[in-house]
C-alpha cells in the first residue's frame, strides 16, 4: 500500500510541475502593453511621413503643369530630393518596425522551445511512474489496500493521469506546430527587411541623382532664366536624334528608340496600354537590374527556391523554363535570367522580366498577337506584347495617372502593390513615361 501511495504522490508531483511549467511559460512573453505602445508610436510616425511624401508628390505634380522655367524646375528637383529623403526615412522606420517584430517573434519562439523542453521532462517522469505502476501486479496492488473503495478511487485517479498524459502529448504537438509557424513568419519578416533595405539603396541613389542634376543646372545657368532657356533649346532633341537613340533593354540587345516605339504602338493597338507608359515600365525593369548582371536558371532560380524552402515552386519554375527553352531550341544553361539579389531569388526572363510560369500563362496569347509561335521572352517584340498584356490585366488600359501607376505597382509586387515600400516603383515609371511622352510628341507619332 505504501509503495503504491508513493508512486501516486510522485505522479501528482510531476503533474504539478508540468502544469506550473505551462503557467510559468506564459509569464516569459514580452509585456504586451510595451510592445503595443512601441508599435503604435512607430506606425504613427510612419503615417506622418507618408503624408509628407504625398504633399511632396502634390507639389511635383502641380509644378509639372506650369510652364518650364528655371524656378519651376529647381522647385521640382527640391521636392523630389525632399520626397526621396522622406522615403528613405520611411524605409528606416519600416525596417525598425520589422526588427522589433522579429525580436518579439524570436522571444516567443524561445519561450515555446523552453516550454517544450519542460513538457518533455515532465512527460518522461509521468511515463516512468506509469510504467512503475504497470510493472506492479494487480494482486500486489489490491492487497495493499485495506478498503476496496480506496482502490477504485485510486484507479479512477490513475485514469485521470493517463488522460492528462494524452492531453499533454496533444499540447506538445500543438506547441511544435506553433513554433514552426512562428519560425516561418520570422523568415518572411527577414526577407521583407532585406527587400526594404534594397529599396532604400535605390532611393539613396536616386536622391543623389536629383542633387547632381540640380547642381548642374545652377552651375551652367548661374541662376539666370535667360541662360536656362538657352540650355533647354540645346537639349531639345530633333526627331532624327530621337529615332536613332538606343532603347536599352534588360536581357536583350538594345534597339533604336523608333523600333521600341513601333512595338509599343502595336501593343497599344492590341491592348489599349499607352506607349509612353509601356516604355516607362520596360525602362524601369532595366534600371532595377542594371547592377545585378546576368544570372542562370540553376543558381538564381531553381536552387535559390530550394534553399528558401519552396521546393514545389522550384520544380514548377524549372519545368516551365525547360519547356520554354526547348520549344525555342535554345540552350537553357547559357540564357540570361535575372540574378538573385541578396534578399530573394531571380529567374525573370528578358526585357519584360517574366517568371517562367507567368510566361507560360501568357504564351499562347502572345503568339496570337505577334504571330511568333512559339514566342520568346528574349525577343523585344514578344516581350513588349507580354508586358502590355499583363499591364492590361492590371488595369492600365483604363488610362489616367492613378490607373497606370496602380498597374505598374501590380506588375512589380502583385497582391502586395499597396505596400508603401513599393511606391517608388510606380512613381519612377510615371516619371519616365513623362519623358517618353515628350519624345513621342516631338516625333509626332
Amino acid at each position: 500500500m505504501f509503495k503504491i501511495f508513493l508512486i501516486f504522490c510522485s505522479i501528482f508531483l510531476s503533474l504539478s510541475v508540468f502544469f506550473s511549467g505551462v503557467i510559468f511559460s506564459s509569464a516569459e512573453v514580452l509585456d504586451p502593453n510595451v510592445v503595443i505602445q512601441k508599435r503604435a508610436e512607430l506606425e504613427a510616425e510612419l503615417a506622418s511621413i507618408e503624408k509628407q511624401i504625398e504633399v511632396q508628390n502634390s507639389v511635383i505634380k502641380e509644378k509639372q503643369r506650369e510652364s518650364t522655367t528655371l524656378e519651376r524646375d529647381i522647385a521640382i528637383f527640391e521636392s523630389k530630393i525632399e520626397k526621396s529623403r522622406l522615403e528613405i526615412r520611411a524605409r528606416d522606420l519600416a525596417i525598425k518596425k520589422l526588427v522589433d517584430s522579429i525580436k518579439e517573434k524570436e522571444g516567443f519562439i524561445g519561450t515555446l522551445s523552453s516550454k517544450i523542453d519542460r513538457e518533455k521532462e515532465s512527460l518522461g517522469e509521468l511515463l516512468r511512474k506509469t510504467n512503475e505502476i504497470d510493472s506492479t501486479s494487480l494482486i500486489e496492488v489490491v492487497l495493499g489496500y485495506e478498503n476496496m473503495s480506496d482502490f477504485f478511487n485510486d484507479l479512477d485517479t490513475f485514469g485521470f493521469i493517463e488522460e492528462a498524459i494524452q492531453d499533454s502529448f496533444n499540447e506538445l504537438r500543438n506547441d511544435v506546430t506553433r513554433t514552426q509557424e512562428e519560425k516561418e513568419e520570422l523568415m518572411v519578416a527577414r526577407t521583407e527587411q532585406y527587400e526594404l533595405r534594397a529599396i532604400q539603396e535605390l532611393q539613396e541613389k536616386k536622391n543623389q541623382g536629383y542633387k547632381k542634376d540640380k547642381e548642374q543646372i545652377l552651375k551652367v545657368t548661374k541662376g539666370e532664366e535667360k541662360k536656362y532657356q538657352e540650355v533647354l533649346k540645346v537639349q531639345q532633341k530633333t526627331a532624327a536624334e530621337i529615332k536613332s537613340a538606343l532603347f536599352v533593354l534588360r536581357g536583350s540587345d538594345a534597339i533604336p528608340f523608333e523600333k521600341a516605339l513601333l512595338y509599343a504602338n502595336n501593343v497599344f493597338a492590341e491592348t489599349g496600354v499607352r506607349p509612353a507608359f509601356l516604355l516607362g515600365v520596360i525602362t524601369e525593369e532595366s534600371n532595377l537590374g542594371s547592377n545585378l548582371g546576368s544570372g542562370n536558371w540553376k543558381d538564381d532560380l531553381y536552387e535559390c527556391y530550394i534553399r528558401i524552402g519552396y521546393k514545389t515552386s522550384a520544380e514548377k519554375q524549372k519545368t516551365a523554363f525547360m519547356e520554354i527553352t526547348s520549344e525555342l531550341g535554345l540552350n537553357p544553361d547559357i540564357l540570361p535570367v535575372s540574378k538573385a539579389p541578396y534578399y530573394g531569388c531571380g529567374g525573370a526572363m528578358g526585357p519584360a522580366q517574366f517568371m517562367p510560369t507567368t510566361w507560360s500563362l501568357y504564351k499562347d496569347l502572345i503568339a496570337k498577337k505577334t504571330g511568333h509561335n512559339p514566342p520568346s521572352p528574349w525577343d523585344p517584340e514578344d516581350a513588349f506584347m507580354a508586358s502590355g498584356l499583363l499591364l492590361k490585366d492590371n488595369g492600365a488600359a483604363a488610362g489616367g495617372y492613378e490607373a497606370e501607376r496602380r498597374a505598374a505597382l501590380r506588375y512589380l509586387a502583385g497582391g502586395n502593390w499597396q505596400k508603401p515600400a513599393y511606391a517608388f516603383y510606380g512613381d519612377d515609371v510615371m516619371e519616365i513615361a513623362v519623358k517618353y511622352q515628350s519624345q513621342i510628341d516631338i516625333l509626332g507619332l
